[in-house]
């Protein structure tokens, strides 16, 4: 099993950088591809951002190319989400998930899913 746990969120102001981090335990060499997804309060949750075991691939929907940036440091274990010029309509919870491979991922067909963080930006 893989376990994966996010951390970085919190309260920022519409404007703000914010990175978030997801560290990954257990049988880590089944991660594969990585992503991160977020869930608005009464909105189904979306894909942001997804990238490939190695980190050579990335792929973003077009809504969150530009702002958002995905990478991963597979010698920590880590995949992180850096997020620029925050807006209030960011506010969510995030959460990180792998899987096996990056189209999986793009449908939410993730083997593994973390708890989640919140974000909430003000205006």
């Amino acid at each position: 099993q893989v376990q994966l746990v996010e951390s970085g969120g919190g309260l920022v102001a519409a404007g703000d950088s914010l990175r978030l981090s997801c560290t990954a335990s257990g049988r880590t060499s089944r991660t594969g591809a990585m992503g991160w997804f977020r869930q608005i309060t009464g909105k189904e949750r979306e894909f942001l951002a997804g990238i490939t075991w190695n980190g050579g691939y990335t792929y973003y929907p077009d809504f969150a190319k530009g702002r958002f940036t995905i990478s991963r440091d597979n010698a920590k274990n880590k995949v992180y989400l850096q997020m620029n010029s925050l807006k209030p309509e960011d506010t969510a919870v995030y959460t990180c998930a792998g899987s096996t491979s990056l189209p999986a991922l793009r449908n939410s067909k993730a083997d593994y899913w973390g708890q989640g963080t919140q974000v909430t930006v003000s205006s």
